[in-house]
């Protein structure tokens, strides 16, 4: 399918992950002609797909929520969500079980899920549903803020946003938040543990993101057939449909400027001329490879150094024989919580007793292993690179932690068992992917790194250039990355003179009109 319209426009998309992809199926869509170069030989970037001896895995995001930004997305292009990838929504939700005694079945039916927190604690459970109340109201504040730009103190003195302040507390974090609707430790966590999507500490994290659990036991948790890999191949095929090249296994060497405006970049195999140049690789690791830094005002080297930037991950891709009747989602939280997170973000050592998650996808998807196997995902919250970790020593003796740690879910003694395995660090993260400091969630969400204060959709430093992803606003995790590439096509589109497609970037009315799609839930 290709669009009817002025094909005269062209622009150069960097990174085929999420948010690369939203921008090019948004852009196409309106008639601009797109070409996005990959580094890599597959598409997806942290969303793609691991695929080896029969097994696939997710290599970055397992949790998919909100579909809703992603489905408005594939509209613009004339299809929808549902058509192109086969979802199941999962209950419970997930498990979580705490190193302190208990666990929490987590489910979408609020009945069902006072009862989980009544067996840990009777006097927290009624407030539950006082709690989806009030961040329902805040979700609905907060929305149209999410889908705009911040370009700068102006944006963020609007009146609308200065009317939530109340409702926001900017300076409360999440685990403070919660105080107010659940007294026992265990219950806030389970409604907090979701700032590690972001790569932060609830204590840190700011109580905006209480919206996160929220949007799970709302808007559900999904699991898309094959794997979140599938939702990117998905989009690559919708945005090859409307014309858009897409070059893979091929590096980006630099960026071109006439002045301080893009007009290309150049790769091994020549140059790409453009009129905008949209980055969806990691913020500050484009900027220091790709941009000169005499070019940048703001977003220079020493800066980047100074900021603020979330941890990384352990991760362990397993094929294992057999099959577990456990969990889709389990996340274990450290006895001593406070501590574990202590030594990631302020002492950058290794726990001894650190947190973990497992998916065991193939419960519900047994496309993801031969049969009668298990493709199991095991990520640990770990520092990024510092000097106090060198996992070239440290890789082997945490891996031997971690398979030690999970028989705590459930898998007893995995190690004779497991008949595919790859590792990878915060080392490979920061090598292999080009992340910077191997931080996979990208720039802190802390008060002095949001909305304004990140690096702005259209980048303040450079002309012509656009950013999408987690390094920019509104932030990390795919249903915000899926909005920037919104936020950022609309941009680009307004610097054209050409006019958004469809209802794409969403009105009032658009919004008031959405509904729940209708994909089939599980029990697990």
């Amino acid at each position: 399918m290709n669009p009817k319209g002025n094909m005269t426009k062209e622009v150069i998309i960097i990174g085929a992950g999420p948010g690369g992809l939203g921008a090019a199926i948004q852009l196409a869509a309106a008639g601009v002609r797109v070409k996005v170069i990959e580094r890599l030989p597959l598409i997806g970037g942290r969303t793609s797909t691991i695929e080896a001896d029969g097994y696939k895995f997710d290599l970055g995001p397992t949790f998919f929520l909100y579909p809703r930004v992603l489905n408005e997305i594939f509209k613009s292009a004339g299809t929808t969500l549902e058509r192109e990838v086969q979802m199941v929504r999962l209950d419970p939700q997930y498990r979580i079980q705490f190193g302190a005694g208990g666990k929490m079945d987590c489910t979408p039916n609020v009945a069902a899920m006072e009862q989980q927190i009544a067996a840990l604690a009777p006097a927290d459970a009624p407030n539950f549903s006082q709690f989806l109340a009030e961040n329902r109201t805040k979700l609905a504040r907060m929305e149209p803020c999410l889908e705009t730009p911040f370009n700068g103190w102006g944006s963020l003195l609007n009146q609308r946003l200065l009317k939530m302040l109340p409702l926001l507390r900017p300076h409360q974090s999440v685990d403070a938040y919660l105080r107010r609707f659940f007294q026992d430790e265990r219950v806030r966590l389970a409604f907090c543990f979701q700032s590690k999507y972001l790569g932060m500490s609830p204590f840190r994290c700011p109580s905006l993101f209480s919206i996160l659990s929220f949007l799970e036991y709302e808007h559900g948790v999904w699991h898309p057939i094959g794997g979140c890999g599938a939702v990117t191949k998905a989009m690559a095929r919708v945005a090859e449909r409307l014309g858009v090249e897409i070059l893979l296994n091929e590096p980006v060497e630099e960026m071109l400027f006439a002045g301080r405006r893009a007009v290309g970049v150049r790769t091994a195999t020549g140059t790409h001329r453009a009129d905008a140049v949209v980055v969806n690789a990691d913020f500050a690791r484009a900027m220091e490879r790709l941009v000169p830094d005499r070019l940048r005002r703001k977003w220079t080297n020493q800066r980047l150094a100074r900021k603020k930037y979330s941890c990384s991950t352990f991760m362990m891709y397993l094929g294992v024989e057999g099959e577990f009747k456990l969990p889709h989602h389990t996340v274990h939280i450290a006895e001593n919580y406070t501590q574990n997170l202590d030594e990631i973000e302020n002492q950058h050592v290794l726990s001894e007793d650190p947190s973990f998650y497992v998916q065991n996808a193939c419960v519900t998807d047994p496309t993801l292993a031969p049969a009668g196997q298990s493709a199991l995902y095991v990520l640990a919250p770990v520092t990024h690179q510092h000097p106090n970790v060198d996992w070239s020593r440290e890789r082997q003796r945490f891996r031997q932690l971690l398979l030690r740690q999970i028989a705590k879910a459930g898998y007893g003694d995995l190690a004779p068992r497991i008949r595919y395995e790859r590792v990878i660090t915060p080392a490979d993260w920061d090598s292999r992917y080009e992340i910077y400091r191997g931080a996979t969630f990208n720039l802190a969400h802390t008060l002095d790194q949001m909305l304004h204060l990140r690096p702005h959709n259209r980048f303040e430093d450079l002309d012509g250039v656009y950013l999408v992803g987690g390094g920019t606003h509104p932030g990390s995790g795919l249903p915000v990355i899926f909005e920037s590439a919104r936020i950022s096509s609309k941009l680009v589109l307004e610097d054209f003179g050409i006019k958004p497609p469809g209802d794409s970037l969403g009105t009032s009315e658009v919004r008031a009109a959405r509904a729940t799609t209708p994909y089939e839930t599980v029990n697990r």
